[in-house]
């Protein structure tokens, strides 16, 4: 019986094996950086707001605590959105004519909220807390970066399952004193493994199966 294929059929047929292989891990290689970058993550970007609100200077110059908008942040999953109202109390008498702010004045003259855009922006598939992370001396800084230095708010972190995972199985080098929570400048790196360690117990934090737990984020 005649031969059907070349003798050099079986380099080529080898090649296109071994060319698929690098395709594939080229391709998973490409995926995970993609997967990782800012494009889809939303790390790094700012967001353009109805007003250009900086934290810089609310927090970082006039030293207002982030509990003075954010009220329900230490009992409530949410952090909270100040209503215009707060907004008021202090801009009745500071730049009350400034057109710059005219939006707000008109959101309170009008009883219409301002139309914030959410830069944090968890999946609805996931459930998070933010008062069991903050009464569990998890700090606003160690998720949303050192926002009293933040001139427009931008998400810090990824937020990805592997960068809460990540801390979920060992919180405690994140973990401050409870008088630190609201200072964006604390580093829990500064404090000494002793420290660290009696914090952990203090907090009670639970062990590690149970904070990697699927259900205790996806309910």
């Amino acid at each position: 019986m005649a031969q059907l294929f070349h003798s050099s059929a079986n380099y080529i047929a080898k090649a296109s094996l071994v060319g698929a292989v690098i395709l594939a891990a080229v391709g998973g290689f490409v995926y995970t950086i993609v997967a990782r970058s800012s494009y889809l993550t939303g790390q790094y970007i700012e967001r353009q707001q109805p007003v250009q609100f900086s934290h810089k200077h609310h927090t970082g110059d006039d030293g207002i605590d982030c509990r003075y908008c954010h009220t329900s942040v230490e009992t409530s999953d949410s952090a909270g959105m100040p209503p215009t109202q707060t907004c008021m109390n202090c801009h009745t008498q500071i730049w009350a004519d400034s057109p710059y702010l005219e939006p707000v004045r008109a959101s309170y003259r009008e009883n219409k909220p301002i139309e914030w855009v959410r830069v944090h922006d968890m999946p609805e598939y996931v459930y998070f807390n933010h008062s069991i992370h903050v009464n569990k001396g998890v700090g606003c800084s160690t998720c949303h970066g050192d926002v009293a230095d933040m001139a427009s708010v931008y998400q810090a972190n990824s937020l990805q399952m592997e960068w809460c995972v990540s801390c979920h199985k060992d919180p405690t080098p994140n973990l401050r004193p409870k008088s630190e929570i609201f200072n964006t400048k604390f580093d829990p790196a500064s404090q000494t493994p002793e420290e660290q360690k009696k914090l952990h117990d203090d907090y009670k934090i639970r062990a590690r199966d149970l904070m990697t737990s699927c259900s205790t984020c996806h309910r």
